[in-house]
């Protein structure tokens, strides 16, 4: 049989029709497929686990979400394995499998010995008491030659002894000498910063963390630092020491780039203000 008289004939268009049907049905398959695969059309309202054991969301929640514990961070009085914050935030809408990121209360931290920091530096007292698990609270400044230098340990108040022990994740305050003067330090450019380098940065400017406001529901996770007091916008200086309160806004409300740009634009008009001689 010529070509031409087979195509011609009812066997290949009874092919040809097997063909057609075939490649659609594999065409909606693969449709359908990706269709489920990315779950179109099936939005969830997220829940709010904060209180509620992580167990027992867990357990209820495993086909809506993929749970992530980020962080356990020990809360007294309060069971350990609660959920303490979540992202996305209760009332967000999200796709079946999305990643549900959780901090929970950890269980009794583990104890540890406390370092022996007198006659250090404030940068070597960080980082021994960094290398022990040990957090750096306030810093208080007496009169004594060694500036920066540590002269006390405290814990809770009391002067703690080297070798003493106590649970890790503690926060120990230093009292550190002035060098016979009181001089003054500049506060950094703080908007715009996260909570957790926040704490950093004062102490590098040997500053400490006075009170925190949160302007958005406690939304720890995406706060960011909207404004503070004393104001950090025209490199002001005040005396070693001095707690610098701030004020959050969370970054899904505020466009923070903009504060940020607006905030440098005002600090580089009173820095041009203040180099203007009196005689203008």
């Amino acid at each position: 049989m010529g070509v031409f008289s087979f195509i011609a004939s009812k066997k290949f268009f009874i092919n040809l029709a097997i063909i057609v049907v075939v490649f659609f049905i594999i065409v909606w398959l693969v449709f359908k497929g990706v269709d489920s695969y990315t779950r179109h059309g099936q939005v969830y309202v997220v829940p709010d686990f904060v209180g509620s054991p992580f167990s027992e969301i867990e357990k209820k929640n495993d086909k809506l979400f993929t749970f992530i514990i980020t962080d356990s961070i020990f809360k007294r009085n309060v069971p350990d394995g609660t959920v303490l914050m979540q992202d996305p935030l209760p009332g967000s809408k999200v796709k079946q499998g999305r990643n549900m990121y959780i901090i929970t209360v950890a269980k009794m931290p583990e104890k540890v010995k406390m370092p022996n920091l007198r006659n250090l530096s404030l940068r070597q007292a960080q980082v021994l008491l960094e290398s022990n698990d040990l957090k750096l609270n306030d810093l208080f400044y007496v009169d004594h030659f060694a500036k920066h230098a540590v002269v006390e340990q405290e814990y809770n108040g009391s002067i703690i002894e080297p070798e003493t022990e106590i649970f890790r994740g503690s926060s120990i305050d230093l009292t550190l000498g002035n060098g016979g003067s009181m001089e003054q330090t500049e506060i950094p450019f703080l908007i715009g910063s996260k909570p957790g380098e926040l704490i950093e940065m004062l102490h590098a400017s040997y500053l400490n963390l006075g009170n925190e406001v949160y302007m958005d529901n406690n939304d720890t996770i995406h706060a960011r630092v909207f404004r503070t007091e004393p104001s950090s916008l025209h490199g002001l200086k005040v005396d070693p020491g001095t707690k610098i309160s701030v004020w959050y806004r969370s970054n899904r409300i505020v466009d923070f780039s903009e504060v940020i740009l607006q905030a440098r634009n005002d600090t580089a008009t009173i820095e041009n203000q203040d180099s203007i001689p009196d005689y203008f």
